[in-house]
Parts: C-alpha cells; sequence; structure tokens
C-alpha cells in the first residue's frame, strides 16, 4: 500500500512539474486576439506587477488622442524621470506621435510621464487608465502610474493584459507603432527593445518590461493566416524562448474549417404571386475560417421571411456570418439562386397590395432562422 502510495505521489508531482517546467513564468496566458479564447494558461488569474508592459495601456490611451501630431514642449518634470527613456530633453519640442514611439520602443518612463502631462495631467491619465481597464472588463487590472514602476495597487493578470493588448491591437496607430523595429524622430533614432520583431515570422509586437519585483515581463503578438495569437508572461527569465514556444504551440493547433460553397442553399425563401412556390437563398461566398484550438463557431444566417414575384437571380435575400465568441469571423450575402417569374393569375392589383408590396420592398423585413 505505502509504495503504491509512493508511486501515486511521484506520478503527480512528476505531471505537475512536467506542467510547470514548460515555461519559465510564474503566470502565463495565450489568447486568440479577435475572439479572446484563452488558448494556454498557467495561474492567468492572478495578480501580479507587470512592470513596463503597462504602456500598452499608456500606449492606446495617446494613439486615441485627436491630434496626435501636435506638438509639445516636454517639462522638466518629464524629463527626470528615473528608469528607462526616451532622453527627452527639457524645453524640447516634439510631435506627440514620436513620443508615443519612445514610449513604445525606448519603454521610456519620461515618455509614459510626457504623455500622461500632455493628455490631461498624471492624475487625470492614471483615472483614465484604471476607467478604460474596468471597460474592458479587466476586473484584476489596476494602475498607480503611467509607466509600469512598482506600486502598492499596481497589478495585473496575465489573461487580463493580454486582451488589453488584443483590444490595444485593434487601434491601428498602436499597431503601427509597435509593430515599428526602428523610428527616427529628429537626430534621435529609437530602436524597438521587443526583440520577438526580430526572432519571430509574423511577429507584430507588443510590450516589454522588467523591474526587480515583477521580474522580466512580455507581451508578444503574431499573425498567420489571419488570425492574431496574444502571449503574455510575467516573471520569466527565459520569456523570448518561451515566447516563441507558445507561439508556435497556439498556431500549430490551427485548422481552416469550411461551412459553406459559393452558390450552396442556405434556406428557401417563399415566393407570393410567382410561378413557383419558392427559390433557394444561396451563399454569395465560401464561408471558412481558421479556427484555433478551444474555439468553436457558429454559423447564423437571416434572410427575408418572402418575396414578390418577379424573382431575379442574384438578388440579395438575407446574410450569413460566422461567429465566434461574439465575434464575427467571416461574413457574407445571401442572393436568390433562381428566377420567379410574375404569375399574372395570381397578382392582386388592388390598391392595398400594391402599398404591401411596395412597403414590404422599402422595408426589407429580416427574421433570423
Amino acid at each position: 500500500m505505502k509504495a503504491k502510495l509512493f508511486f501515486c505521489l511521484v506520478f503527480v508531482a512528476v505531471v505537475c512539474a512536467g506542467r510547470t517546467a514548460a515555461y519559465s513564468a510564474a503566470a502565463y496566458a495565450v489568447i486568440a486576439a479577435n475572439t479572446g479564447v484563452l488558448l494556454d494558461g498557467l495561474q492567468e488569474n492572478q495578480r501580479l506587477p507587470m512592470a513596463s508592459t503597462t504602456k500598452i495601456m499608456t500606449g492606446l490611451l495617446a494613439a486615441e488622442e485627436k491630434d496626435i501630431d501636435r506638438i509639445i514642449t516636454v517639462s522638466p518634470e518629464c524629463a527626470g524621470v528615473e528608469g528607462s527613456s526616451m532622453y527627452l530633453q527639457a524645453g524640447e519640442q516634439l510631435p506627440l506621435r514620436d513620443v508615443l514611439y519612445g514610449l513604445m520602443l525606448c519603454s521610456g518612463n519620461d515618455a509614459a510621464e510626457c504623455i500622461a502631462e500632455q493628455c490631461g495631467g498624471r492624475d487625470a491619465f492614471v483615472a483614465r487608465m484604471n476607467a478604460r481597464a474596468q471597460e474592458l472588463g479587466l476586473t484584476d487590472t489596476h494602475f498607480d502610474n503611467p509607466s509600469g514602476l512598482d506600486g502598492e495597487t499596481h497589478y495585473t493578470t496575465a489573461y487580463e493584459l493580454a486582451k488589453l493588448a488584443a483590444a490595444a491591437l485593434r487601434n491601428e496607430t498602436f499597431a503601427e507603432v509597435v509593430a515599428t523595429k526602428s523610428y527616427t524622430s529628429g537626430t534621435r533614432t529609437m530602436v524597438n527593445h521587443n526583440k520577438m520583431l526580430r526572432l519571430y515570422e509574423g511577429a507584430v509586437g507588443v510590450k516589454t518590461g522588467y523591474t526587480m519585483t515583477a521580474g522580466r515581463c512580455l507581451v508578444s503578438a503574431a499573425e498567420r493566416n489571419g488570425r492574431t495569437v496574444v502571449a503574455v508572461t510575467l516573471h520569466d527569465g527565459n520569456d523570448w524562448n518561451d515566447h516563441i514556444q507558445m507561439l508556435d504551440a497556439a498556431f500549430a493547433t490551427m485548422q481552416r474549417e469550411q461551412w459553406a460553397q459559393a452558390g450552396e442553399a442556405a434556406c428557401s425563401i417563399p415566393v407570393e404571386t410567382g410561378t413557383k412556390a419558392k427559390v433557394n437563398a444561396v451563399y454569395a461566398e465560401d464561408i471558412s475560417a481558421y479556427l484555433l484550438q478551444k474555439e468553436e463557431a457558429d454559423l447564423q444566417i437571416s434572410c427575408v421571411d418572402f418575396l414578390y414575384a418577379p424573382v431575379k437571380k442574384g438578388t440579395v435575400c438575407g446574410h450569413a456570418k460566422l461567429v465566434c465568441e461574439d465575434t464575427v469571423l467571416q461574413e457574407t450575402e445571401l442572393i436568390c439562386g433562381s428566377n420567379a417569374e410574375l404569375d399574372v393569375s395570381q397578382e392582386d392589383t388592388s390598391k392595398k397590395e400594391r402599398f404591401l408590396l411596395w412597403w414590404d420592398r422599402f422595408r426589407k423585413r429580416i427574421v433570423t432562422e
């Protein structure tokens, strides 16, 4: 009995050790960017400090500024900030956009403080960071500052940081900045600290981070076949290699699935006053998508409840969309697959019927099947 118990304990220990030893991170999460589906993770909901990956939120708010190309003047307070820097000089004038590049490429704490100061003031800006976190449903995320320096209530989780990065990448300005390997502003050339842009094919960002307390933190994203995967590691001494393996593992599960072909019947629609009782509504295009592990998609079809003759082949009569976790992966129109001529013997030419005919066509009534 003791021998069996010992064997069981050793087996469990080996299995658990194997899972945690796969990556060096204290916590990690891998998600599908557009659907938010968690593909892999460990301690992904544990609150931890995130160092300069904080700047993803700072950068997103800056990228959303209406006049991001306005010229700003650097204050002495922003020029003297501790930690990593883009080396802003007091009194220097440059576009806010260039400060955003310094934030995301150089991980400039001076850039973070400058953005906060120029975008409503530091306290108001940090409040905006927390408000946006709430809007995104990040209930285990809180910011004390715009740069990522350690704070008593400055934390997130690997899963929520991945969701934040996915949301930020949907902003075109932000996505363009974090995908840039180097950027020149005046006499200043900035090189992106994110080595994944050079190490991994298809990498599109996002941000590095480090403090003594947080350890090495990394958020990366890569794209294949139109699908983007985001990986996050917190307190990981082997982050570059871990992220390569995580992204490879996620993309290895990706498979193309097809739900319908162009010209295939989706449903049939009754025809009023026609030479045929029904016409088929067919897909205008193929419906297919690349799905990652754990993703499930549903094909949703909507079409008009009936048509009046004459019906012309190719007339739009509905819509089809492929949905995963409230995200539309693909959509196409439904069109009439054949003609239906008018049967004059059934035609009601009363004023009431003509009005109803016009009204139905005007409204283009849609019902979901």
